[in-house]
């Protein structure tokens, strides 16, 4: 059974956190190979598994050590079925992953269970195709039977909600809109932006979310903006519409280069910490309901520490490790 499915205590006021950059931290911190980005495929090991769990302790202890409550996001971005495909895994170990993958989350909040902040399990769903680029594009149904797998799978775990990161186009996020209903599942749409705050299909940020909106009756819980830097989409969320307050969660990269530049860097551009923090705290102040914050590539503790001092008032954003 899950904890939190039914009464998400992060739509509260409450300032919640999340990790960083999962994927960037094992390629160019841990040195690990990960074929299609796939962090999944490291939980088959117990290597893996255990190297995995460390790094979400770590962001979790961040949290709770300085009373905020904690969203862990599934290793699952690259395990649905065409990436699963890729890495040899059919539909019954791909399903046997995914499951893992809650159970570990479902271990760490088991561990923290003596602190007072919630920790809140959502299963990561990503794109079909690749983030940067829309590529071949799916209709809504399509969408929503690729993804209805998925989340046919986290719906039967403790999962208490889902999250698609990183979506460059409405079609596909109104299908898991739609596939997340169908299982009673809480779903959280997070688009990706080029520099100029638009999506890489071109569409404004703001029309693409008020097009999901229409469409599927207003079904997420709220949005997202990952893997974008701030400053690619600060113009948009400053003119103040109303689409804005529908954005309750950012997971910035590090680096302010675009999509594309990143596609061909060969070296990890983790930015400025410290000046992270400060364009957070920036975008609280023109984003009335931003309260999930965390990072996407490039990104580690540091930069989620930097965020805790820059973002929640009389911390000194204590950290859980030494």
């Amino acid at each position: 059974m899950s904890l939190y499915r039914r009464a998400l205590p992060q739509l509260s006021s409450r300032l919640f956190l999340t990790d960083g950059g999962l994927e960037t931290t094992l390629v160019f911190h841990q040195q690990i190979d990960l074929p299609y980005f796939a962090a999944f495929d490291l939980l088959k090991t117990d290597v893996g598994y255990q190297r995995i769990k460390a790094y979400y302790r770590k962001y979790a202890a961040i949290a709770q050590n300085n009373g905020l409550g904690f969203v862990l996001e599934s290793p699952t971005w690259r395990a649905s079925r065409d990436w699963g495909e890729k890495l040899g895994y059919d539909a019954g170990s791909l399903a046997q992953a995914n499951r893992k993958a809650i159970n570990l989350l479902t271990e760490i909040r088991g561990e923290l269970a003596g602190y007072d902040s919630p920790l809140v399990i959502s299963g990561c769903l990503g794109p079909r195709g690749d983030g940067y680029q829309p590529g071949h594009t799916m209709t809504i149904e399509e969408a929503e039977a690729y993804h209805r797998v998925q989340i046919a799978v986290f719906s039967d775990t403790e999962a208490d909600m889902v999250s698609a990161m990183t979506l460059n186009y409405v079609e596909e996020a109104i299908g898991i809109c739609r596939a997340a209903r169908a299982h009673d599942m809480p779903v959280v749409i997070s688009f990706t932006v080029e520099t100029d705050g638009r999506l890489p299909t071109g569409q404004n940020l703001g029309d693409a979310i008020e097009t999901v909106d229409r469409e599927t009756g207003n079904t997420p819980i709220y949005y997202m903006i990952n893997c974008a830097h701030p400053t690619h989409f600060e113009q948009a969320i400053a003119r103040g519409e109303t689409w804005v307050q529908r954005v309750h969660s950012v997971r910035a990269n590090a680096s302010q280069c675009s999509h594309a530049e990143l596609d061909a860097a060969t070296e990890l551009d983790a930015g400025n910490p410290d000046e992270l923090g400060q364009q957070y705290r920036a975008l609280m102040g023109k984003m009335p309901n931003l309260r999930i914050l965390g990072g996407c590539c490039g990104t580690d503790h540091r930069h989620i520490e930097a965020i805790v001092h820059q973002c929640h008032p009389g911390t000194a954003a204590i950290t859980g490790t030494k």
